[in-house]
């Protein structure tokens, strides 16, 4: 009998040869690869009232590229952070508008963060039994692991009423920064063979402020690193019906699932390096291009090297400037945008100016040497990714929660397209696939 490796290489073969389709196939019968036609545009699925994005707009039947705009409940996201900036803590505050469709007045607001303080609780022993039973590097799998497991502790699991699932997704908002950061620290020293700290949330810190105090073996941060988190966490929280998470969402809430196994199927999608995983890529490019371009202040010498890194001679060998373009947006991201500042301000507290001058270097000249390289049907401009990841280093996060942290703001999304797909829809989404296969006569076998 042949060894595993040798038969699962041959046979990957046999997958290839069999389920191998002819690109110009996709084109003879109309299909959309990835669901988006070949200018980008998305195919409508269905009708959200959560968020929208904007990235063109139709002048005399022509789309014409403009800058980003993205809203949440109807409010341009820029206005939502610079409502909070210096006042207060926003992800909670956005958590609540993007729920219940309206913005919280005080009372409304404190009573909210008393609900989401009194969720930061874990079953008895679960961060012993589950999170520290087989720790990971990859901390999404651990995340998904032990959100499943949380469906064993719910004697209503299966009960899809809008108020019970509404108890669930607050019950998960509120307890994963813990089952993360829980979930690094127990890798960190099983694998690592670091210190553990398991430090409890405490009910008057804000997310971003619990996800700092957790994460720090002394518990301390700075009040501008909380506030910069906290955008980030805003920024990441949602992002319209048809990113590849939430739809997943979407679709696995249109089967009646639960709500645990929903958000599960969620950050599963979530980790994918085509999805979450994007800003790690950054910075690990970032961190290339800094080892090999002496002079970072050289824009003849860095542009040589993004122009390597685009000919697939320099970094990974994909060909990419990770960081730079989005599916949807063209001109800008307004989400990299609004971010930017905040990005700036920590860095001239951290000491790390060299590193944001050269992060707004490339900022300015990789949709130039882009376009240099290939046609370029809507533009192409930083992402919010491209600054997150430059954030989440300067505040000290390990590469292995990167992922996880968006996972942490993004769950606020999954739970306002959940609770919209059960009020509104009664049909399981099933598109359909066209079937090119042969019929062929059955050979016994014996005769094959």
């Amino acid at each position: 009998m042949k060894k595993n490796a040798e038969y699962m290489l041959e046979h990957a073969g046999l997958c290839r040869a069999a389920d191998r389709l002819e690109p110009q196939m996709f084109d003879e019968y109309g299909v959309q690869r990835g669901l988006r036609d070949k200018n980008g545009n998305g195919v409508v699925a269905g009708l959200t009232n959560i968020s929208r994005i904007e990235s063109f707009k139709m002048e005399d039947g022509k789309k014409i590229p403009c800058e980003g705009k993205l809203w949440y409940r109807g409010y341009d996201c820029i206005e939502l952070v610079n409502g909070f900036r210096g006042d207060h803590f926003g992800f909670e505050e956005v958590a609540y508008l993007l729920l219940f469709g309206k913005l919280p007045n005080r009372d409304e607001l404190k009573h909210f963060n008393d609900i989401l303080a009194s969720s930061r609780t874990l079953p008895t022993n679960f961060t012993r039994d589950v999170i520290m039973k087989a720790p990971s590097s990859d901390i999404m799998n651990s995340l998904t692991r032990s959100v499943l497991t949380l469906a064993s502790y719910d004697k209503n699991c299966s009960d899809t009423s809008i108020e019970n699932v509404l108890r669930q997704c607050l019950g998960l908002i509120a307890v994963f920064p813990m089952l993360a950061v829980y979930g690094y620290h127990a890798y960190n020293h099983y694998s690592n063979d670091e210190s553990m700290y398991i430090h409890r949330p405490q009910k008057k810190l804000s997310t971003a402020e619990n996800l700092l105090m957790m994460l720090r073996p002394d518990k301390q941060y700075t009040e501008l690193e909380a506030k910069v988190l906290d955008t980030a966490l805003v920024l990441h929280m949602e992002h319209g019906g048809g990113n590849n998470s939430t739809f997943t969402t979407r679709v696995v809430t249109s089967s009646g699932s639960d709500t645990y196994s929903v958000v599960a199927a969620a950050l599963s999608s979530l980790k994918g390096p085509k999805h979450g995983g994007a800003n790690i890529k950054v910075v690990e490019m970032m961190r290339d291009i800094e080892a090999h371009v002496s002079d970072w202040t050289d824009e003849d010498a860095v542009r040589v090297y993004l122009n390597k890194i685009l000919n697939k001679e320099a970094f990974d060998g994909k060909g990419l400037i990770y960081g730079m373009g989005h599916a949807v947006y063209s001109l800008s991201d307004p989400r990299a945008q609004v971010f930017k500042s905040f990005v700036e301000k920590l860095a001239v507290a951290k000491g790390r100016d060299k590193d944001f001058a050269l992060y707004s270097m490339i900022e300015r000249m990789a949709p130039e040497v882009i376009s240099q390289k290939s046609r370029i049907y809507k533009g192409v401009s930083a992402n919010v990714d491209f600054y997150s990841g430059f954030v989440y280093s300067m505040l000290e996060i390990p590469l292995e929660l990167y992922t996880p942290i968006f996972a942490i703001a993004r769950i606020v999304g999954w739970s306002a397209h959940r609770i919209e797909e059960l009020i509104n829809m009664d049909k399981i989404i099933r598109p359909a696939y066209k079937s090119v296969m042969q019929e062929l006569e059955y050979v016994p076998l014996d005769q094959r």
